[in-house]
């Protein structure tokens, strides 16, 4: 099955979900609250989906690895 498509997705999506989380640490600034509102439902739809996608990318550590065999 090629999922490469869905893969480059959930990674362009985790890499904001990590500037966002870099953005916070830093400067204590929260851009998807900033631009959706504070827990507002679009913005917990974000953080979900951010979260979904880094989960999903766990995936990836056992794909490399079985095609290294």
């Amino acid at each position: 099955m090629n999922s490469k498509g869905l893969d480059y997705t959930a990674l362009a999506i985790s890499v904001i979900g990590a500037v966002n989380w870099g953005l916070i640490g830093f400067f204590r600034f929260d851009l998807v609250a900033f631009l959706f509102g504070d827990m507002t439902l679009i913005s917990r739809i974000i953080y979900a989906v951010v979260g979904l996608c880094g989960l999903y990318l766990l995936s990836m550590f056992g794909r490399i690895t079985s095609m290294g065999e």
